[in-house]
């Protein structure tokens, strides 16, 4: 078991996990992150079907292609004026269907 212990401590990783924070950050956030998330995927959803890529978003939105990618990653706490650009590039309804999912 020693010589176990031992294995496991050479291989050991040198900076401290975030695991902690990521989660505490998680929990603390659940509440917006759900909408970003449910959001993404109707963003998702709409551009297969458009067969559209993150670049022709971007470009659409006057915005970076990384930022198309962290919006889509469904963490990404959205401005009105985003969620709008979004509902218009991609001819869909973010606000009412979360307002709908507020009320099921």
């Amino acid at each position: 078991m020693k010589k176990v212990i031992e294995g496991l401590k050479k291989h050991q990783s040198t900076t401290p996990s975030k695991w902690r924070e990521r989660a505490e950050w998680m929990q603390q956030n659940k509440s917006w992150l759900r909408h970003s998330q449910h959001i993404a995927m109707l963003m998702l959803d709409k551009m297969e079907e458009m067969n559209m890529t993150q670049k022709q978003l971007a470009e659409m939105m006057g915005c970076s292609q990384q930022y198309v990618s962290k919006v889509l990653k469904g963490q990404e706490n959205l401005s009105l004026e985003t969620m709008s650009k979004i509902e218009d590039c991609l001819e869909i309804s973010i606000l009412q269907n979360e307002l709908e999912l507020e009320m099921a």
